[in-house]
């Protein structure tokens, strides 16, 4: 018989994932696994060691129930080993930007593990640096340093455009950095206030930012932003939100690639390296692309469920709301209605 270990956040989402503990527990058993469960304690790298134990032990599914933190834990367990299990993921933290992608839903701990019955994979590229794997995204530059300082709840980029805006003290601090960027087909040397590569194509609950990512090819979508002008960045983010528009602007670089070499050239200058909403160390470093390396449980046929769609209207209405709040600033038309905020 197949065998499945669960390794759970007792904490996360309100505790929600220890109540429901028994209904994954079923939900495998109904999908043909022998399933046994383990509890993450607040050891550093808890998840990551028990998921890199039970891939060594033969284990043919390891289910990542919890955050993006849980989840980015077991991929780092998991990634190295040569006979590597299949991975589930059970959202319950704040952004869950991976179950976004693979379709998963959230906001319901049963029909998250009802996926792994209809028995649907997708073999999903994986991020790779010196040291560390990622799944969803890593970036550097002045802006991604402000994540560090700002409460876990705004940890999605979202958050964060929302938090930059009414936190005017914050934004003097961005500064262009001087960087030197090698990717396929061509690189970068001057000033940028960040960069990004993305795996999926929800960075921080923001699907526009990359809207052609896919979650197999091989490649990231990386995107230079050149501009360290506040007014600049918030336009270009009214840009992303207003359909995906930021991608032919001349003040950003967008490529797909299948590595990213990252240099500071002027020595004793930091750059921070943020992986998955984390601190990741520090450039110089390079970023790999391990094509369909992890084969993940996914909800192919997309079925819409509640919270999805209660959340995805949310996001429309602050969306709105911020490109009239950038209109205003910029004194510009940004969504075509020909009116200014």
């Amino acid at each position: 018989m197949k065998r499945a270990r669960v390794i759970y956040n007792p904490t996360s989402g309100k505790e929600t994932l220890k109540r429901n503990l028994a209904d994954i527990l079923e939900c495998l058993e109904q999908a043909g696994y022998e399933a046994s469960a383990y509890a993450t304690t607040p050891e550093p790298d808890s998840a990551k060691n028990e998921a890199r134990r039970a891939g060594e032990s033969g284990f043919d599914l390891v289910v990542a129930a919890g955050g993006d933190g849980t989840i980015n834990e077991v991929v780092n367990g998991i990634a190295p080993l040569e006979n590597r299990p299949k991975m589930a993921i059970i959202p319950a933290g704040t952004t869950n930007d991976y179950a976004r992608a693979l379709k998963i839903p959230r906001g319901n701990i049963k029909a998250a593990a009802e996926v792994i019955i209809k028995n649907q994979t997708v073999k999903m590229d994986i991020g790779q640096t010196d040291r560390d794997y990622f799944i969803n995204i890593a970036a550097g530059g002045h802006l991604t340093e402000l994540t560090y300082e700002v409460p876990s709840e705004l940890k999605s980029i979202f958050g964060y455009l929302a938090y930059l805006v009414k936190g005017a003290e914050l934004l003097p601090q961005i500064k262009p950095i001087k960087m030197h960027l090698e990717y396929d087909g061509g690189e970068y040397q001057g000033d940028a206030s960040m960069f990004f590569l993305a795996l999926t194509n929800s960075v921080g609950g923001f699907e526009q930012i990359v809207p052609d990512a896919k979650l197999d090819d091989g490649n990231f979508t990386l995107i230079i932003v050149k501009t360290a002008n506040i007014l600049e960045i918030l336009h270009l983010i009214g840009l992303v939100l207003n359909g995906g528009k930021h991608v032919d602007d001349p003040r950003i670089i967008y490529a797909k690639t299948s590595y990213l070499k990252v240099h500071t050239p002027e020595d004793g200058k930091q750059l921070m390296i943020n992986l998955d909403g984390e601190y990741g160390g520090d450039a110089p470093m390079t970023f790999k692309n391990l094509k369909n390396h992890i084969e993940f449980f996914a909800n192919l046929d997309d079925i819409p469920d509640e919270a999805v769609i209660g959340e995805e209207e949310a996001y429309e209405e602050i969306s709105q709301d911020f490109i009239k709040e950038v209109e205003k600033l910029n004194d510009e038309d940004i969504d075509g209605d020909n009116k200014i905020g």
